[in-house]
Parts: structure tokens; sequence; C-alpha cells
């Protein structure tokens, strides 16, 4: 059955008039004349013809040739051959199963609907002493907004208040609310899970985290899958099989009812209703763990890739520059180094010191309000922390403020930075600092080649000193180093000639390459927005271990389309020749073919039930484990 062109009220309309007309002429079957019988059946069967004639219209107006047209001859041939019974069930199960379409489909997209029916229209806004609630578009960057309790975040920003309690599990697929501190950001869509706090608004709505899903999410919804564009293709050669062996049964045996029994047996649905079911359901679950395919294209894509390209900065390291070792220089421990950094630091907005602060926070550790704080932009910043004078920044900034040298500078590995430390006049220490590898990053190479991905690259602009440092021991098949865009698009056409090719990267320097590839995986909702303009699929978590149960779940929910195709088309040719050989009557026939349909349906709704064998890793979240140092050109001073 193609794409219905009516509501599902008119659906449910024909199938209510079909059942109607079936039940009443049985009835006058039994207790009145046998014309009238046949006249409750035909009666059920016009409105329902009527409706396909119409179908059938418009999609050859379309220069589309469906098999709608096996259903149209059947009822037609039946009703002018007497079978008003074969006719009326036939209409019936049409209607039914065109019913039943509209229902599966919507099954099937229920989580991605389920974003689109959280979005907020309105805010409630602090203003001058007082609350009021405003449409999203009034909302501007720097604006103060309060969350109820249950309320979903309407627009990015940063917590205001001491902290909050988050649900973000319709954006990311992880279970468990997490807890911000203040100055840390929000994610539109995710709901308060705690007591209400009040929101510093970064983003406009229409640019927010949660507005970008929407738009990717209804564009995802209106895409027609490639196997659904084979299938109508192939349609035609369905239906000249069909008529053939109509006409041959005919032919042969001069019985028109077996024509008609062959027409009422060929179900259209195995290759119309099957794919576009499973893979629409592929959609839904893979959005159930944070993987947003932008469409059933790009999902069946998905399941063929052999080839994958990685950028590295942001990708396959977090794109942050973390702590990866602390060197002391006197009797200050680890901690008391870190604890007088990150308290200057605080002052900031330098991105290492704010990710000396992130540091000392996640260890635990409560920082004073710095004092007599002076920065010198791109070098470093000197103050006062518990009285004591501290300086913090580069290794030649912070020796030049104390005026001596630094013979006991730190050892660093290639792209690694040194922020130095001195404390009364005095060096203190350092604290080495590095882009880090994402953790996990060698089972998740070894994953996606078990997911028949044979060669995996990366493709970075750095120098090739600073990828090696970052790929050592991770058994890539090659690395290309100093790249510029169009260098990385060039990388990818030339990689085609191995098959198709996914493209994961996170910067506007990548979306060209995105574009380019068969498959483009943007890193999180929140990356560059041309990035992931131009990917056809997006992580709405920032974990590149998404992409294992997005693969699995596009290539099992193909499987599974094929499956229906396949088991559908090879039943209803059985009873096409069983009915040609006078072993299924009309009446029979159009019971066997909604039997068909209906299995077929049930199948590819399979897809909705796909656990990806990493499903509770996922949503627990990431693995611990140590962080490999790794290189990045990162800035030289805090």
């Amino acid at each position: 059955m193609m794409t219905p062109l009516f509501g599902d009220r008119l659906h449910l309309a024909l199938l209510g008039l079909a059942l109607l007309g079936l039940v009443a002429g049985l009835v006058l079957w039994l207790v009145g004349p046998p014309g009238l019988a046949g006249i409750a059946w035909t009666a059920g069967v016009v409105p329902v013809l009527a409706a396909l004639c119409v179908e059938i219209v418009r999609s050859l107006r379309q220069g589309e040739v469906g098999l709608d047209i096996v259903a149209a001859l059947s009822m037609s041939a039946a009703l002018v051959f007497g079978e008003t019974l074969a006719a009326a069930v036939v209409a019936l199960m049409y209607s039914g199963g065109t019913f039943l379409e509209s229902f599966a489909q919507g099954r099937a997209r229920r989580e991605m609907s389920d974003l689109l029916s959280r979005v907020p229209r309105t805010a409630t806004r602090h203003r001058n002493g007082a609350l009021d609630e405003v449409p999203l578009d009034e909302i501007a960057p720097g604006e103060l907004l309060l969350i109820r309790q249950g309320e979903v975040a309407p627009v990015d920003g940063t917590v205001e208040s001491a902290r909050a309690m988050l649900d973000q599990s319709a954006l990311t697929g992880e279970s468990m609310p997490v807890r911000l501190e203040q100055g840390q950001e929000v994610l539109s869509g995710a709901t308060n899970a705690g007591e209400a706090f009040d929101l510093r608004v970064t983003r406009r709505a229409a640019d927010s985290t949660y507005a970008g899903i929407v738009r990717l999410v209804e564009a995802a919804q209106k895409s027609k899958a490639p196997m659904a564009r084979l299938a109508d293709r192939y349609s035609l050669l369905f239906l000249a099989v069909t008529v053939a062996l109509a006409t041959a049964a005919w032919w042969f045996t001069g019985d028109p009812i077996r024509a008609v029994a062959v027409l009422v047996v060929a179900t259209p649905c195995p290759l119309i209703l099957a794919v576009p079911v499973a893979l629409v359901a592929g959609l839904s679950r893979a959005a159930h763990f944070g993987v947003l395919i932008k469409g059933a294209k790009p999902l069946e894509a998905l399941a063929r890739i052999n080839t994958l390209v990685l950028d590295k900065t942001g990708t396959l390291t977090g794109g942050r520059p973390q702590i990866v070792s602390i060197d002391r220089l006197g009797a200050l421990s680890g901690d008391e180094v870190l604890y007088f950094a990150a308290a200057l630091d605080q002052a900031s907005k330098h991105p290492i010191a704010q990710a000396i602060v992130e540091a000392a926070a996640a260890r635990g550790i409560t920082l004073p309000v710095p004092e007599n704080v002076v920065e010198t932009p791109g070098e470093g910043v000197a103050g006062s922390v518990d009285g004591r004078s501290v300086v913090v920044g580069g290794a030649g900034f912070v020796a030049a403020q104390v005026g001596v040298a630094d013979p006991d500078g730190a050892v660093v590995d290639e792209g690694a930075v040194v922020v130095s430390l001195a404390l009364d006049g005095k060096l203190a220490g350092h604290l080495v600092m590095a882009d880090t590898l994402r953790a996990g990053t060698t089972d998740l190479l070894s994953g996606l080649r078990g997911l028949g991905i044979d060669r995996i690259l990366l493709a970075t602009g750095d120098r090739r000193a600073v990828a090696e440092a970052v790929t050592e021991g991770l058994g890539l098949d090659a690395l290309r180093a100093g790249l510029t865009p169009d260098q990385k698009v060039l990388l990818v056409l030339t990689e085609r000639k191995n098959g198709p090719v996914m493209m994961v990267g996170d910067g506007v320097n990548d979306a060209p390459a995105l574009a380019a590839a068969d498959i483009g995986v943007a890193m999180g909702a929140r990356g560059a927005a041309a990035s992931a303009e131009a990917a056809d699929v997006v992580l709405l978590v920032d974990h590149l271990d998404r992409l294992l149960p997005g693969i699995e779940i596009a290539q099992r929910a193909r499987r599974i389309a094929l499956e229906s195709v396949v088991a559908g088309i090879g039943l209803s040719v059985l009873g096409m020749i069983a009915a040609a050989f006078g072993y299924l009557t009309p009446v029979q026939g159009a019971l066997l073919q909604e039997v068909i349909d209906v299995a077929v349906i049930l199948n590819a709704l399979r897809a909705l039930r796909i656990v990806p064998a990493q499903a509770d890793q996922l949503i627990a979240g990431p693995a611990d484990s140590e962080p490999r140092q790794s290189a990045g050109p990162t800035p030289t001073a805090a």
C-alpha cells in the first residue's frame, strides 16, 4: 500500500464502512434474499475502491506506479465477476491494512514525536523583581529565567542558582539525573528533576540545542528511504508478474474466478510497508540512545559503511585541555598546587584557566575568592589567595614575575603545555596539561571493526608529530596530518574506492568533508552549526562510543526490513501460484493476503525492540578509565 493520501479519520471511516458492509451482507445472506447480501457487500466496497482510485490517480500524476493498482484490480474484478463477498473481504482488509499502516508508522515514530511534543512555548522570566510569562521568541541572551520543578529548559543557558538537578534522558538516553553546579551549562530540552532554579540565558530559543534537535527530527520524519524508492521501482515488475499470472490462469483454464483469486492474494505490503516501518522504527530506536539520524536514507547507508575517517580534536580527543600531571617544586602537595592555581584562575575566562578550575572542582577542592587580581591577556594572572601572593601562567611569564630563571621546568611530550605556579615569590610547581584521548577509544575502534568497518583513518589539521602521539597503539590503518578542509574532502572522495565512507568531526572545518562522505557524523548537538547541518547523523551526547549502537541498530533495522520483504513476497507468490491452480478461492486468497500483511507489519515493528550489545553501559554512561595523554595545540598560558 502506498503512503495514504488521507488522514487517520478517513482511514477509520473507510474501515467502518467496509466492516459494516461485510457484516450486513453476511446477516442478509443468512436471513434474507441472496441478492440483498450482494448489494450490501458491494456498498461496503465502493467507498474503499473510490478512495483507492483517487490515490492511484494522484500517484500516476506524480509519475509513480504503485502496487495499489493490484488491490484496485482485485476488487474491481471480484465485483465484475460476481464475487462480491471476496471483494468485501479485500475492501475490509485493504482499509484495515491502511489504518494499520498509519498506526504502525505512528508507533514507530513515537519516541521522535515525544521530542516535538515537549517543546516549550513560553518561559518564566525575572523582570524588575517580578516574574512574567513570555513567549520564547522574546527571550534574549543574558536574561534570567525561572525553571520550576518538572519544567523543560526552553533555551540553552547556565545555572545561576547554587545547583540544579536535571534529567537529560530525552537528549542523551541516560536514565540518571545529573547534578550541575553554579555556572555549568544547561542544554535546552533537559527536564528539571529537582528544586526550582534560575537559568541565565546564553542563546536565543531558535539557536538553542533543543530547537536544533527538533529541526533535525522534523527533517528525519519527512524522509523516504532509498529502499522504499527501490520498492516503488520494482512495484511495476511485481504488478506485471501478478497480471501475467492472473491472465495465464484465466487463459489456460477458461475460469475467470482463478484470475480473481490470483489478484486478491497478491499483497503489495511487504514491499511498500515493511521497509519504511522497519527503518523509521530504527530511527526512533537510535534516538533513544542519543544518536539522531536525519532520515531513513542515512540509516540505510549507515548499515553498509566499511570505511571510517576520524577527525582528532574534539572527536578522537575531548577537545579541551586536562591536567595530566602536577610537578611539585617545594613543600606543597599536588592538591595544594592545584588549590592555589585554581583559586586564582577563577578570575580568568581563558579556556586553560577554566579547565584548571574544573579539575579542582572534580577533586572536591573548595576554592576561596581571589583578591587583587591582575590578568595579562594570553600570559597569566597575578593576585592574592588566602593572603598569599600567587602568580599563575606560562612558565616564562611566571619566572619573569618572580624575577628568577626556571631551571626545573617540567619536561612534557609533544603538544602538551605547562602552567606554572609561583607562591610568595618562589616557584611552587607546574601543572602539565594536554588534550586527552577519549576514554575507551581502543575498545571503541575494536567494536567498530567488529561491526564490519574494515578501514579506520585519522584526518587532522594538526602537525604529524602531535597526531602520532595521540594515535600511538590504536592500530589505525592510516594517518593524514596537516590537512586543510579541501584536503579532507579529497581524502574522503579517495577512500570511496574502498566502499561507503563515514566521516566523524565536530568543527566548521569538518563540514565540507562531512557533506562529501556517504555518512557524515557530527559530535554533539552543541558542536559547530555548520558541521551539524552538513552531517547525516548527530551524536546528541558528547561520547564517541554512541557510534556503536547507532551502526548496530541501522544494520539490524535494515536486516529486519529485508527479511520482511523476502518473506512477504515469497508467501504472496506461493499464494498466487496456489490460486492459479485452483487451490484457493477468491475469499480464501483475500484472507491469506491480510494474514501475510499483518505478519509483515509485526515483523517490521521488531526494530523498535532492538537492544544494542552495549545498551547497559551506554545508559549508565561511558566507563571510567584513566585518560591517555595526547598532543594537541593548546594555548601556552592560563
